[in-house]
């Protein structure tokens, strides 16, 4: 930690022990990274910045004041800007925080290859090979190769006397192919980041190839008739569903604000079979969602969201956890120091089941398996889905390739129909990110094993 940070940090510590108020924390961030960005034959950018900000959040009389800053060395007088704010308002319900024992640690990523000591040259000429790769077939119009990495320093201070720092290095890639023949244009894209080095981005020619390829082959795919189908979820669908069809359900924000969801989600219900498990874990190191603890100073945990098929929790800041009466989960997080704490997700993931996937399949004599993602969206519990592409199974074997493969239905519905969960569970988590309340992109990692879902609705041509 350099000088100016360290003298900021001492400021800021005298500061909160004198606070006079409910609650203060304080929050720094520096940061160094690189954006190497190609289109096509084209480098539409090439950035290497610096980052230094800080900010205060003063919980007083109830109300909140918040205050940003770059020039940390004014950290009295900003402090001071919080504390005013937050004398001003006068909200109609009074906000409290649920309180924490102190702790002190220091947190470190620890990475295989220090993306510091990897030249700006070498970099731009790993992803200029994987966007060749990219361009290898005569079918591909456009391609999009993004690189990034950011080194990191953070440091996070409160009145309850707790000091937590982290510094972390972060790396990834973002690689698209876009293919044509006639009118029919097709795109695919994979993306894989992490908490680690170098180690991370390189030798990921195969998931490259993997790009164009599947972009090709959808050119010949046929899109699938809409109806009601037996259909297998690929790992990454899964994972997809479950972060956002019923993760944002989780977050107990959106329940306490919402009266019908908060009948609906009431812990103990019945969600899903026996068996079936939801679970948010900050603590998996190395994944994209890892926190080493969140943006409120709460350690993260392994937080059951659904265990063997019952609702048992959800995930709170301090101040929701207040709010309901319920335990801090280590969900507060923002997308940087500039914003306030909300409630997020972080490693969401189905559990494995004691099936394997090649039972899924066994078991299947006319279905589909859905492979992928596209996009989405949802509105309360009703959700709509398009995976990346599809195919038809036909005695247990996946045969004809499928585009346009459309899921919706209601998302209680389709948790009590899964009827079988393999035991390969993975984790996916690229470059991009989740987004809510106007922050986006938060690291994030989702994944599931196949699970095998009756009559789902598919949309598609008639």
């Amino acid at each position: 930690m350099n000088d100016r940070f360290s003298e900021a940090a001492e400021k800021g510590s005298t500061l909160l022990q004198s606070a006079g108020c409910e609650f203060a924390e304080i929050r720094f961030s520096s940061g160094v990274g690189t954006t190497i960005s190609l289109s096509g034959d084209n480098v539409d950018s090439m950035t290497s910045g610096e980052s230094l900000a800080g900010s205060v959040r003063v919980l007083k009389n109830g109300s909140w004041g918040f205050a940003t800053f770059n020039d940390i060395s004014s950290i009295e007088r900003f402090f001071n800007s919080a504390l005013t704010a937050a004398s001003i308002a006068s909200p109609d319900e009074k906000s409290r925080v649920a309180r924490s024992e102190p702790v002190s640690a220091q947190f470190r990523t620890e990475p295989v290859e220090d993306i510091n000591i990897i030249t700006l040259d070498e970099k731009f000429e790993l992803i200029k090979s994987y966007n060749k790769i990219l361009q290898s077939s005569p079918k591909i119009q456009t391609t999009k190769a993004i690189y990034r990495d950011v080194n990191s320093r953070y440091l996070y201070m409160n009145s309850e006397g707790s000091r937590l720092s982290y510094e972390k290095m972060h790396c990834g890639i973002s690689l698209t192919s876009v293919a044509k023949e006639g009118s029919i244009i097709q795109p695919f894209h994979e993306s894989v980041s992490g908490y680690g080095g170098y180690e991370i981005v390189r030798g990921r020619e195969e998931l490259a190839e993997k790009v164009v390829k599947i972009a090709v082959d959808m050119l010949s795919a046929e899109p699938l008739e809409g109806g009601t189908y037996d259909v297998i979820l690929d790992p990454r669908l899964s994972g997809v569903f479950i972060h956002e069809a019923f993760g944002h359900l989780s977050e107990a924000d959106f329940i306490h604000e919402n009266p019908r969801m908060k009948e609906q989600m009431a812990l103990g219900r019945e969600f899903g079979p026996a068996g079936f498990n939801v679970i948010d874990d900050g603590s998996i190191t190395g994944l994209a969602g890892y926190i080493p603890f969140d943006d409120e100073g709460i350690y993260p945990q392994k937080t059951y969201l659904i265990k063997d098929g019952i609702l048992t929790g959800r995930l709170h800041s301090r101040e929701t956890a207040d709010k309901m009466g319920e335990t801090v989960t280590g969900n507060g997080r923002a997308i940087g120091v500039m914003r306030q704490p909300i409630v997020r997700m972080t490693n969401t993931y189905i559990d494995n089941g004691t099936q394997t996937k090649e039972e899924l399949f066994d078991s299947l004599d006319d279905g589909l398996y859905a492979v992928d993602v596209i996009g989405g969206q949802t509105n309360l519990e009703m959700f709509t889905f398009t995976a990346g592409y599809g195919y038809k199974i036909k005695n247990g074997k996946p045969g004809k390739m499928f585009r346009d493969v459309i899921l919706s239905g209601n998302v209680f519905n389709t948790l009590k129909s899964i009827s079988m969960i393999a035991d390969d569970c993975e984790m996916y988590g690229g470059l991009g990110g989740c987004g809510k309340g106007g922050q986006s992109p938060l690291p994030v990692s989702y994944g599931g094993p196949h699970i095998l879902v009756k009559n789902v609705l598919i949309g598609g041509r008639k």
